[in-house]
């Protein structure tokens, strides 16, 4: 699943792309990937331009006019903008017609991705149960002491749940814990001071280089839109099984933690027994 780099990547180039357009048609073509009814989803669109691009942890936010449109990409969703008369893919799902002759696609192979319309707002209440943004002031060493300290949960598992910090996933709880030096199976509880401070500052330094890159295109969530993902290219611990540490020259391991692939170097990352 896309994480925050690569959604903020997304939403950069469309905004970039788009601009202002104004939406003059929407065919779906998959009812079931528009929550709530379709025809109303379609009949609120036509006429509304794009006038401000927002993302809360994985959801992309796209202000209109009087509304605003929520799309969650899930495991494949992908954007690519065409010339008007392009013909259907097969795995086209929905397809914006611009005021400018362009058209925008959304294509999703396992038509995971979601799409809804709701109020616009100043602040949205829909994702108050979100966790902090890793990159906001709120996103800091004394809300992770305190978080971490009501709980014995491994670490890894706390970085991946998206009510205690919102955008973080497999690749890149993976890079923060490997920057940090902290065993992915440690207990939250169980981290000291200067082991939080150091958490809460490679996270944003990576997600940072991460957003600066283009994102990790590891399905090439990004190049879609003509920005291909080079952050593949720093990763020092995800996807790097039996291949040498970049900091002490042993090997990477892989294990499962919370049902998810971890991968993490036992000799620099040593757990806590």
């Amino acid at each position: 699943m896309p994480e925050l780099p690569e959604v903020e990547t997304v939403l950069r180039t469309l905004e970039y792309q788009l601009g202002e357009a104004g939406i003059e048609e929407v065919q779906v073509f998959y009812p079931k990937m528009i929550e709530g009814d379709p025809s109303d989803f379609i009949k609120r669109l036509k006429g509304q331009h794009f006038r401000r691009y927002l993302r809360r942890g994985k959801y992309l936010l796209f202000e209109m006019d009087d509304l605003t449109l929520e799309a969650h990409l899930r495991m494949e969703g992908k954007f690519f903008i065409q010339s008007q008369g392009t013909p259907k893919a097969k795995h086209d799902h929905v397809i914006f017609t611009l005021s400018d002759g362009r058209q925008l696609h959304y294509n999703d192979v396992r038509k995971f991705g979601r799409m809804m319309l709701i109020p616009k707002r100043k602040s949205y209440a829909r994702f108050r149960d979100l966790g902090p943004e890793p990159l906001s002031s709120a996103y800091n060493s004394q809300y992770v002491k305190e978080y971490f300290a009501a709980t014995p949960r491994k670490v890894k598992e706390v970085l991946l749940d998206q009510h205690f910090c919102a955008g973080i996933g497999n690749i890149y709880a993976d890079e923060m814990l490997y920057g940090a030096r902290i065993h992915p199976c440690t207990p939250c509880n169980r981290l000291s001071e200067k082991e939080i401070r150091s958490l809460v500052r490679q996270g944003k330094k990576i997600l940072r280089e991460a957003i600066a890159a283009g994102g990790t295109t590891v399905r090439s969530y990004t190049s879609s839109l003509g920005v291909t993902g080079l952050f593949q290219n720093e990763l020092r611990a995800y996807g790097r099984k039996d291949l040498s540490c970049r900091r002490c020259g042993k090997k990477i391991v892989r294990t499962v933690v919370g049902g998810r692939g971890t991968h993490y170097c036992p000799h620099c990352q040593k757990e806590k027994i």
